[in-house]
């Protein structure tokens, strides 16, 4: 991976070229999840299924390798390795999560559109009325292995209940309660003068929120202020940075995949 380069103004380029050279053979998945269309695994499901072409022909060979001057197609759409763009977000209420929405309403995208001309996606999801940390790249792999559970990522969480949380209903949160999905347990459980700081592990669907009903109230506020390490120090509501060399290999190595050398020639 090259070192990111200045522009004419001199101003940082805030994007990773994946440094293939036009030569150089990539195992077919690897190529299809460096595009940022999808994970390995999804991948190889896509070949399997007859999806995928190779300079206008069908391949179902798992082990095929493809060069970066190939003409790859997935499902119909055309392929191309673009630099990898990482970017954290501090999401308002009242977004969606999504990268476009029939309704008109204002999405994590429309909040982004000055970031890059690449083609990003959100990692994982927050409800439309929970606002914080969203990260968005199209680094696959990255992306993919971060919203596994079997890699036990840390989501923190401010949560404000309509009624007050009372301790003992916040140390069966610690120990843990069961929901209609299996069991669900909080971490790091601390008060706040509004409410309460809470860490999870998982990514199901309004988890937070379905924990807290489970006590007969509901959430009247909910921020997720830290992710995968990350926080929102510096990045006002509504507004966007782009992630640091050392944060995007911190969680590369989180996930066990390889760092990028961003010093390399």
């Amino acid at each position: 991976m090259k070192r990111n380069r200045k522009n004419r103004n001199n101003e940082p380029q805030h994007e990773v070229d994946q440094n293939y050279n036009k030569d150089e053979k990539i195992r077919l998945n690897k190529y299809i999840a460096h595009c940022g269309f999808c994970s390995r695994r999804d991948a190889d499901d896509y070949i399997a299924a007859g999806k995928v072409k190779v300079n206008g022909e069908v391949t179902t060979q798992m082990g095929e390798k493809v060069q970066r001057t190939d003409k790859v197609e997935v499902d119909g759409q055309t392929l191309s390795l673009e630099s990898f763009v990482y970017i954290l977000l501090n999401k308002p209420k009242d977004t969606i999560t999504t990268t476009d929405d029939p309704r008109g309403r204002d999405t994590v995208m429309d909040k982004i559109q000055d970031a890059t001309g690449k083609r990003v996606y959100p990692v994982g999801r927050l409800d439309r009325h929970t606002m914080g940390l969203l990260i968005l790249t199209n680094d696959g792999d990255l992306a993919n292995r971060l919203m596994h559970p079997s890699y036990q990522v840390r989501k923190t969480y401010e949560v404000e209940t309509e009624r007050r949380l009372k301790d003992d209903e916040l140390q069966k949160l610690n120990q843990g309660i069961e929901l209609e999905d299996g069991e669900a347990q909080a971490h790091n459980i601390a008060r706040t003068p509004d409410g309460f700081v809470m860490s999870i592990f998982e990514g199901r669907n309004r988890l937070v929120r379905r924990m807290v009903e489970y006590f007969g109230t509901e959430v009247s506020k909910l921020k997720r202020i830290e992710y995968a390490g990350l926080t929102l120090d510096d990045v006002r509501m509504g507004r966007w940075r782009y992630l640091k060399e050392g944060e995007i290999n911190a969680l590369r190595k989180m996930v066990k995949l390889d760092t990028l050398d961003f010093n390399k020639n």
